[in-house]
């Protein structure tokens, strides 16, 4: 409780939010009025929304220690600005397009074109149970509409990653807190590709390596591990069991969309990576080849 008390208030055009301490964002005026904070990401980066000359923009900032951030700074500002060519090389129309990036006097900061879509693990908003019991939260809405539009949701995020694989990356932390989805417009947009890296990678973290344990492969728990193509299979695979079925209970019974589509699922979340698909574009043919006509 003792990181509480030493919680700090900061209002910016109307909004508030809080900090572990004081910081200097005056450089957030050049860029328009704030209409909205994210504060609560572990991540060590605080996210405004900002609209200038009726544009909005979406600005993402390392260099401040947000509430839920126990790491250092100047660490969160080095993964930032080394995200940068990773959004320069996979630029998409179902990626979040980038605008500028630069340093301030104590920090970085890069500015996304806004889209307006909510996240589908809104954890500051649906934290725990709310997020699959509340009827507004964006992950209940979204597994509330019909298995069509779902299955065009999916098909956006693999055919991001089946892009991002023809450019030799590999997805890390690729969990449901990177996908946005417009409600009014049924658009899918990924938001958050700051950990994709170069292939060929390993894990060099460990069980504590990137991502949620919902949608984690095996070797992303192992030291020195390869995290690749198969890898980001079960990663998809998982995202598949967790927008059409029962998440981690992978059971058909929770299943919503035909069988064929459940063995192509099934296959992708293969304990043993022997048994996946060898690529992304290997699954996602057959993901396509099972949809129903």
């Amino acid at each position: 409780m003792e990181q509480q008390s030493t919680l700090t208030t900061m209002t910016i055009d109307k909004e508030d939010f809080q900090l572990q301490e004081e910081h200097n964002f005056e450089w957030l005026k050049q860029l328009g009025t704030v209409f909205c904070v994210f504060d609560q990401q572990d991540s060590g980066n605080i996210s405004f929304g900002v609209e200038k000359d009726g544009r909005k923009y979406f600005v993402k900032y390392a260099g401040a220690k947000p509430i839920d951030f126990s790491g250092s700074p100047v660490d969160a500002i080095e993964r930032l600005k080394e995200a940068v060519p990773g959004y320069q090389s996979l630029e998409h129309p179902y990626l979040i397009q980038l605008i500028d990036y630069f340093s301030t006097e104590n920090g970085y900061a890069v500015v996304f074109d806004w889209f307006d879509g909510e996240c589908l693990h809104a954890h500051w908003s649906f934290g725990g149970i709310a997020k699959y019991t509340n009827p507004d939260s964006p992950f209940y809405r979204f597994k509330e509409l019909d298995v069509e539009k779902r299955l065009r949701a999916l098909d956006a995020i693999f055919t991001f990653h089946t892009h991002a694989e023809s450019q030799n990356y590999v997805a890390v932390d690729f969990y449901d807190g990177s996908i946005l989805y417009n409600f009014k417009n049924d658009e899918t947009k990924i938001c958050d590709i700051d950990f994709y890296r170069n292939a060929p990678s390993i894990n060099d973290l460990g069980e504590n390596f990137w991502g949620a344990d919902r949608s984690k492969a095996p070797e992303e728990y192992e030291l020195g591990a390869p995290i690749d193509s198969i890898t980001n299979v079960y990663n998809l695979g998982s995202i598949a069991f967790g927008l059409l079925g029962g998440e981690m209970d992978r059971s058909f019974s929770k299943w919503e969309a035909n069988q064929e589509l459940y063995e192509v699922a099934i296959r992708a979340v293969e304990e043993d990576r022997n048994k996946r698909y060898s690529t992304i574009k290997d699954f996602y043919d057959a993901w396509k080849s099972a949809l129903p006509l």
